[in-house]
């Protein structure tokens, strides 16, 4: 996710969810239910780790299969399962994915953040120190074999070509690499079947000067020159629209929507071109008052244009994914305007759109895009 979005996130994270009581809730009625859709590409980034109450677990839930989306990407935090060191509180965990099964939702399950124990004091929860890659990647096996029936696809961390995603240590691909190599063959091991994620691989420009990341075109060549490719099976992409149409061209001096194939390219000539590409982050910002936004009509044609690109023309591409379904609550600036669904659950223009194009309703009348620099 972008970086802002990315310490928004952290901040409802630093809550924790250790020593908290979930208020009494009124008995839910869960029946089997199975998502209606002809596009299964369609996917969204949801975010119940932070959620309390099951009744908004499960809307979230149901309106994302409304919507017609076949597929979730759900963050389950390493520092909430194993908040002291060899004891895993697999509670929440468990409730999520309870509950989306019941929906008929596939899971992209993403893993990341360290516990107290497993980083310097003081550290933000990004901080992953290589001492500690030996234990991640007992969680993400021992997660691999929990969910072997649920989950089959698991992203390993999260945008590492950004520093912040290192508790603002350099972006460094030799470490990523060993993370992977460290991670891979524990999965393996406990769920054999199960889809190995590199990624998800942050769009910026940053160059190997910058302490700030390093742009995903450079971050994912390094991969493949250490020797990364034996230790994934797909990769993670995020790939933002920003103001440019769908359809714009990619260039490495530029971020939009096809920048993904930039990296796609970048799998060609490393003999990878067998290995699909799942977009778990994308999509158009419509806030009133964000440079980069643009308005709700905009994004809503923006969004079905650029899932009818994909279908058209990237066969290699297994899901695209829209950050994001929800907020638990509003964060009061422009990451607000990524989302589908207010916190009162109230769908966006958007929503209607999506669910129109995935569901295969009778079509309206064409939408309206106006052109790219019309905002």
């Amino acid at each position: 996710m972008l970086a802002i979005i990315l310490l928004a996130g952290l901040g409802w994270l630093a809550l924790g969810r250790a020593g908290t009581t979930p208020p009494q809730e009124q008995p839910l009625v869960l029946s089997q239910h199975f998502v209606q859709t002809q596009k299964p590409q369609v996917c969204v980034h949801t975010l119940l780790e932070n959620e309390v109450e099951t009744a908004k677990i499960l809307r979230s839930l149901e309106m994302t299969r409304q919507l017609g989306a076949a597929s979730i990407v759900q963050f389950f935090p390493w520092a909430y399962v194993e908040s002291q060191e060899g004891k895993y509180d697999w509670a929440q965990s468990d409730h999520i994915v309870r509950l989306a099964r019941l929906q008929g939702l596939r899971i992209i399950a993403r893993l990341g953040l360290a516990p107290d124990w497993a980083r310097p004091v003081g550290t933000p929860l990004t901080r992953l120190p290589d001492a500690a890659f030996k234990e991640f990647a007992e969680y993400a096996a021992a997660f691999a074999a929990r969910y072997a029936a649920d989950i089959q696809h698991i992203i390993i961390w999260n945008e590492p070509n950004l520093s912040v995603e290192w508790g603002f240590q350099p972006a460094d691909p030799t470490r990523y690499a060993d993370l992977l190599t460290e991670t891979y063959s524990r999965v393996k091991q406990a769920h054999p079947a199960v889809v190995v994620l590199a990624g998800a691989l942050a769009p910026t420009l940053e160059n190997s000067r910058s302490g700030v990341g390093l742009n995903e075109l450079d971050f994912l060549t390094a991969l493949y020159r250490l020797g990364a490719q034996a230790h994934f099976d797909a990769l993670a992409v995020h790939t933002y629209g920003f103001r440019d149409a769908p359809d714009a061209p990619p260039h490495p001096g530029r971020l939009n929507f096809r920048r993904v194939e930039l990296l796609r390219q970048i799998m060609i000539d490393q003999g990878d071109s067998d290995k699909p590409i799942y977009i778990t982050e994308s999509g158009w910002n419509d806030h009133a008052r964000w440079l980069h936004a643009v308005r709700p009509s905009q994004r809503a044609a923006y969004t079905i244009r650029a899932y009818q690109y994909a279908e058209e023309h990237w066969d290699w591409l297994e899901a695209l994914c829209i950050w994001a379904l929800r907020y638990p609550a509003d964060l009061r600036g422009y990451p607000d305007g990524y989302t589908l669904i207010n916190p009162e659950f109230l769908p966006k223009p958007v929503f209607f759109e999506l669910q129109t194009y995935a569901r295969g309703w009778a079509a309206k009348e064409s939408l309206w895009l106006p052109p790219p620099g019309d905002i």
